[in-house]
């Protein structure tokens, strides 16, 4: 009696000191047909602990098997965060019209031995630090680290890692394994270095959460923490109890959308914000999060308006990825007024254009115009559509235009995991080639993407180690693979230092500009001052959209900011010759980008930029082009 509150038990133990290891039995009746799974003899991990001590005696099939497992589980840490001293640290607060995301792996970015890091740093939040100067040179503002919520690397085929991170034990520590300092509050305290570190540097730290699964999976899986404290609060189930709803293809999925669910989800994103400081969050499969505990899409979810009118969240990015793993598809129609959107339809239909596919002129002009078609509310900031290309889950920038088809037997499923649809196309032949003209037809392939991404109207994402053609071998799902098949190479930034110079060089030049930091939609025409898109084909003002058309031409116009430029993609097989539009007297059009010419012309500082002196410019086959005004 003296030790329950209704819905909560409670206790008090004097004396407790931060970095007390500690953990939770809960006994109770184990009526899988009622939905209920205590399990008296498992130690359970603290949903709420701030930190996560992980021995190397853990054993994952230990929360399986029948008995005790305290010898080989995880235990929780009382952790104090009043004892951090954040030395003044403030917030970036980068607008996404300023905003370029770099998706990155804290393990992945320094394991590998090129990296330079030394060997007992390689892996972990201190070797971030190390590299956050790379970073600083590349451009980006905002790195958004795959999950670092305490997950389980054991969740995996056997003789595998988890090493994407998508397998959470608890959502407010994190990860262990990525912290080089021993004891229990080194995780804590090595995260909140690495977040002071990147905030000094002017970088936001964007967490990718998962509240959609934990790493407990299905029925047969372990017993860690939710299910062994009230199985039927955080857990969508069937009819049947004793079976889990699936809408994330894991076995499980949490019940966002009840009470004591939207508590913990709410406290947590709290605490990663108020006391580790980070500045945003990407939600995996969020539209899970729009489902009631029958799995119903609800119109209004309580805890995604939650999270959107917090005010301690006020001042953070929240970012969906507006799908789920059972066709419920958002993009485009996700809730609320803040959230930003992964685009999944610009990956698509970019690459669809860029590869050659027929229709796809009328999505691309969509896709460069942050997706009118998609997001129709007429005051929408239009940088919250979030534009990528490439992403971890996928093939690699390279992969997509050096494989045709996945190559995933490494994952051990007899290469059944991952998507068979990726949009790619291997230039002529698959995989690793010695052939010049293939070679040169990717680059100009990459480039042309590269492109693509960076002048489209939007917040643009960069995938880790595509600036430098990072390959996985032409695996698309490499979620098991904490090896080199993941980790970025660093000598590839020598072996491809001209994919690595057009990257920063895009960047640089689109960053300076304001029209690429507009935060209302570019109006269709030439009429008025306020910045506009025109639409042209190889004549000026006739773009042609038809079903067989592989080119498009547009100006994007800021009289204010006296800001002019000319931009055309050629998909097609053949070069093909665009009328350039007619200038004021006094300015000529400058070349400052043709991704068919070699570095360092291809694409030239505006200062240095040549003057074009005829008006017809031909493109070559599969090539692009950026003029500017001067």
């Amino acid at each position: 009696v003296h030790n329950r509150t209704f819905y909560y038990w409670h206790v008090l133990v004097p004396g407790l000191q931060a970095g007390q290891l500690y953990g939770y039995r809960v006994h109770g009746p184990f009526k899988p047909e009622e939905g209920l799974r205590y399990d008296g003899e498992k130690l359970l991990v603290d949903p709420y602990t701030r930190g996560v001590a992980v021995g190397q005696n853990y054993d994952r099939q230990a929360a399986q098997r029948p008995g005790d497992n305290i010898a080989h589980a995880m235990k929780s840490v009382v952790v104090d965060p009043s004892r951090y001293d954040w030395e003044g640290d403030t917030h970036p607060n980068h607008p996404y019209g300023f905003t370029i995301i770099y998706e990155t792996h804290v393990g992945g970015f320094t394991r590998h031995p090129s990296s330079g890091v030394a060997p007992h740093l390689r892996g972990t939040y201190t070797g971030l630090v190390e590299k956050i100067p790379y970073l600083v040179s590349l451009g980006i503002t905002s790195v958004e680290l795959l999950p670092v919520q305490q997950f389980d690397p054991q969740d995996a085929p056997p003789g595998l890692s988890n090493y994407w991170g998508y397998a959470p034990v608890a959502f407010f520590a994190p990860h262990r394994g990525f912290a080089s300092r021993t004891g229990p509050l080194g995780a804590v305290e090595e995260f909140c270095d690495m977040v002071k570190a990147l905030h000094r540097a002017g970088i936001e730290v964007i967490l990718d959460v998962v509240f959609n699964h934990t790493t407990e999976n299905s029925a047969e899986g372990p017993t860690l923490s939710f299910r062994g404290f009230e199985n039927r609060a955080y857990y969508m189930l069937h009819k049947d109890r004793s079976v889990y709803a699936d809408y994330t293809g894991t076995g499980n999925t949490v019940n966002a959308n009840h009470s004591i669910v939207r508590h913990l989800i709410l406290e947590c994103l709290r605490r990663w914000v108020s006391e580790m400081h980070v500045d945003g969050f990407r939600f995996d499969l969020a539209s899970v999060m729009a489902r009631d505990e029958t799995g119903t899409p609800l119109m209004n979810p309580p805890i995604l308006w939650e999270i959107e009118s917090d005010p301690v969240l006020a001042g953070t990015k929240i970012i969906a990825e507006a799908w789920d793993a059972a066709g419920l598809y958002q993009v485009g129609d996700f809730i609320g007024y803040r959230w930003a959107e992964w685009n999944g339809r610009f990956r698509d239909d970019v690459r669809r254009f860029i590869k050659g596919d027929t229709s796809t002129v009328r999505p691309f002009a969509a896709r460069i115009n942050a997706s009118p078609d998609l997001y129709k509310q007429p005051d929408r900031e239009p940088n919250r559509s979030i534009n990528f290309i490439a992403c971890h889950d996928g093939f690699t920038l390279n992969d997509l235009v050096s494989y045709t088809s996945k190559h995933n037997f490494a994952n051990r499923e007899r290469n059944t995991d991952g998507v068979d649809v990726n949009y790619s196309w291997n230039c002529g032949a698959e995989g690793p080639v010695a052939d010049p003209d293939i070679e040169s037809l990717r680059l100009r392939q990459i480039k042309n993407f590269l492109v693509a991404l960076f002048v489209s109207q939007g917040t643009p994402m960069l995938l880790m180690g595509d600036e430098v053609r990072r390959t996985q071998l032409g695996n698309n799902n490499a979620y098991c693979q904490d090896n080199a098949v993941s980790w970025l190479n660093w000598d590839e930034a020598h072996r491809n230092a001209e994919v690595l110079r057009f990257t920063r060089c895009i960047i640089t030049f689109t960053q300076r500009l304001k029209i690429f930091r507009q935060e209302q939609f570019w109006i269709p025409g030439k009429e008025g001052t306020a910045p506009h898109i025109v639409w042209h084909g190889v004549q000026v003002g006739k773009p042609d959209w038809s079903d067989d058309s592989h080119s498009l031409a547009f100006e994007l116009h800021a009289p204010a900011y006296n800001e002019h430029l000319y931009i055309a993609f050629n998909a097609y097989w053949e070069p093909l010759s665009f009328i350039l539009p007619p200038l004021p007297e006094g300015q000529q059009w400058h070349y400052i980008v043709d991704t068919s010419l070699p570095t360092p012309v291809d694409l030239c500082p505006v200062d240095h930029a040549p003057a074009v002196k005829s008006a017809v410019f031909t493109v070559r086959d599969r090539a692009s082009i950026i003029l500017i005004a001067r």
